[in-house]
C-alpha cells in the first residue's frame, strides 16, 4: 500500500519551509519502519523508490511546481530512473534524503536523490521526469519560464549524459526473447 499519510506529512512540512530555486537542495528526514523491510531485514528496494517520492514531491512543493501543475492542469510523470544501492538501511534507521534538480535537456528534467544513514550514503537515484499537457510533453524551457523566469541554464553532469546516451541505444519495445 502506498504511504499516503507519510507523503501528506512531508508535503505539509515542506509548506512551512522557505521556497527553493529549481536547482537548490531539499533535505528531508524519514524513518525505516517495519513495513518497509524485506525478508533480509533491510529496506526493500521497491520501498526505496517509494521513499524517494517522499523527497521529490515535497521538493516540488518548495520550488512552486505543484501549484504550477494545478494552475496549468499539467501532469507529472517519471520517464526513467537509475538507482545505485551501496549500503543497507535497517529497520528504525533514520534516513536523511537530499533531493535536487541536476539539469534538463529538451524533453526531460533530471532529479538526483541521495539517501544517507548516520552520514553515510546508502543509495543514489536519478529520475528522468516530464511535465505533460493534453498535447504531450511540456518542454523544460517552457516549465522554467513559468517557474523561475531568467533561471540560468544548467549543464548536465557527464555521467548523466552517458546514461541518457545509453538509454537512447536501448531497444523499445524490449525484445521478448524465447
Amino acid at each position: 500500500m502506498y504511504p499516503v499519510f507519510r507523503l501528506a506529512y512531508q508535503v505539509l512540512r515542506a509548506r512551512r519551509m522557505p521556497p527553493l530555486q529549481p536547482t537548490e537542495t531539499h533535505v528531508s528526514h524519514h524513518l525505516c519502519w517495519p513495513w518497509d523491510i524485506d525478508l533480509w531485514m533491510e529496506l526493500n528496494n521497491g520501498r526505496t523508490l517509494t521513499l524517494f517520492d517522499m523527497g521529490r514531491i515535497p521538493m516540488g512543493q518548495r520550488v512552486g511546481l505543484l501549484a504550477l501543475l494545478r494552475r496549468k492542469r499539467w501532469g507529472l510523470t517519471i520517464a526513467g530512473s537509475v538507482v545505485r544501492y551501496r549500503r543497507r538501511v535497517r529497520m528504525f534507521d533514520r534516513i536523511e534524503m537530499r533531493t535536487r534538480t541536476i539539469g534538463w535537456d529538451n524533453r526531460f528534467v533530471y532529479i538526483e536523490q541521495i539517501m544517507m544513514v548516520r552520514g553515510t550514503v546508502t543509495s543514489q537515484a536519478v529520475f528522468r521526469s516530464a511535465m505533460t499537457d493534453k498535447e504531450g510533453i511540456v518542454a523544460p524551457e517552457r516549465l522554467l519560464a513559468e517557474l523561475a523566469p531568467g533561471h540560468a541554464p544548467v549543464t548536465l553532469p557527464a555521467w548523466v549524459e552517458s546514461w541518457i546516451a545509453a538509454e537512447a541505444e536501448r531497444p523499445w519495445p524490449p525484445e521478448l526473447g524465447a
